[in-house]
């Protein structure tokens, strides 16, 4: 094929739109529980391994070389052209309850991107790979995939992993037949070329605005916290109120002052978000001797994320002191925001034909790689702005838009000497 030949075919490359919705529905089915609603693939369950045999046996289908690597991470590799591969997908892990788009569209577009190419007869000159990364909704603190991947991860990292339940990332790794001591082994930043993503946005902005693709020039950095105020439990009824060391009202009290915080030290990109408490002892007639609460940060400006962590934490040892209480800070990872690559974001918005520069608010595979290598990441719209949640939805129109955007760029990028510039 010739270049002038291969370029037309790379702007006019079209997906087999049905194959790609069978692949989503088919993945979608591992992970649906009987009485429980949305999609249940928690990293390293059996759902979530399941789902990643079911995309092996996808990949082998493709014609492309399958494999798992230390962490979970899934590849198909098309072993065309030469040097650093380009890189193409997200994550199939959800939350629980999760929706039946948020990372699973991104893998399965990528996988389509390349039988797309197949199927048109495009000659790479680089080659080409799908991947899954595993545990990106942070169960364990951070995105172990990509971050593994990208050399980010140690032993030590791996060792101190744990869950918001107890849970260690060794024994849930080990569990799964995964071998923790060999994650360094995950480290492949030399063999990657570029990084592309698809993602729905999660969010209203792309709906309300009637714009079809965004394509992110910035992910919001994120610092995951779990805080733990310990009291004393008692009788509700007996102990004054004057008297007490109520771990609840201590958490109210840091609750209250997030308004405040978010005035003196936040922007309009800053949020904040308490997602999961737990007293003890639970019980309607006893005052809570220990609250435990998660609290998560996010904005594009890392010296913002600075000054509203450092102003969180004086607050909630101001609201502990004011209730005679202990307090623990686990902090259990900090990812700085970062930007995405110019020329890539350039190149997709051309693609694209019309689309949105923005930010992401929410965190991303494309973010960590994007740290060390060029990234792009691609939005479609969010019916309602729906997200985690079993409500999450996508129009079909836009999902085979954004999943055509996402398989012209791969071919671009992985059809051309230089893939940015």
């Amino acid at each position: 094929m010739t270049e002038s030949r291969a370029k037309t075919a790379t702007a006019s490359l079209a997906i087999d739109a049905g194959r790609l919705r069978a692949d989503i529905d088919a993945v979608n089915a591992i992970g649906r529980i009987d009485g429980m609603p949305g999609i249940n693939r928690i990293s390293f369950s059996d759902a979530d391994m399941a789902g990643r045999r079911w995309l092996l046996g996808r990949i082998e289908e493709a014609g492309l070389a399958p494999r798992m690597d230390a962490v979970g991470n899934v590849f198909g590799r098309w072993e065309a052209g030469a040097g650093p591969a380009l890189l193409a997908g997200s994550h199939l892990d959800t939350v629980p309850h999760g929706g039946p788009l948020d990372g699973t569209l991104g893998v399965c577009a990528a996988l389509e991107a390349v039988r797309a190419m197949r199927d048109a007869g495009l000659r790479p000159v680089r080659p080409v790979e799908v991947v899954a990364t595993a545990d990106e909704e942070g169960r364990f603190g951070g995105m172990l995939g990509s971050q593994a991947i990208c050399g980010e991860v140690g032993p030590d990292w791996i060792a101190a992993a744990v869950d918001d339940g107890g849970v260690r990332l060794v024994d849930a790794m080990r569990a799964q037949g995964l071998d923790p001591a060999a994650a360094a082994s995950a480290d492949r930043r030399r063999e990657i070329a570029a990084f592309l993503e698809l993602h729905v946005e999660q969010g209203p902005v792309l709906e309300a605005s009637g714009d079809r693709i965004g394509v992110v020039d910035a992910v919001s950095g994120v610092f995951n916290w779990t805080v733990t105020l310990n009291g004393e439990a008692n009788h509700s009824g007996t102990t004054p109120m004057d008297l007490r060391r109520d771990a609840f009202r201590g958490m109210a009290g840091f609750g209250a002052a997030i308004d405040g915080i978010l005035a003196r030290h936040g922007g309009p990109d800053t949020r904040l978000t308490v997602g999961k408490v737990a007293l003890s002892p639970n019980f309607p007639h006893s005052i809570a001797g220990r609250a435990v609460f998660s609290l998560i940060g996010r904005d594009v400006d890392e010296a913002v994320m600075r000054a509203v962590a450092d102003a969180c934490r004086a607050e909630i040892e101001r609201a502990a002191a004011a209730h005679g209480l202990g307090v623990a800070i686990a902090e259990q990872s900090w990812l700085p925001p970062t930007a995405m690559d110019p020329a890539i974001a350039g190149r997709l918005a051309t693609i694209a034909g019309a689309a949105r520069t923005m930010p992401s608010g929410a965190g991303h595979d494309a973010q960590t790689f994007a740290r060390h290598l060029p990234a792009g990441l691609i939005f479609v719209p969010s019916r309602g702005g729906v997200s985690h949640s079993p409500d999450e939805w996508t129009d079909w129109a836009e999902v085979e838009h954004g999943a055509t955007v996402l398989a012209r760029a791969v071919a671009a990028a992985a059809s051309e000497p230089a893939v940015t510039g």
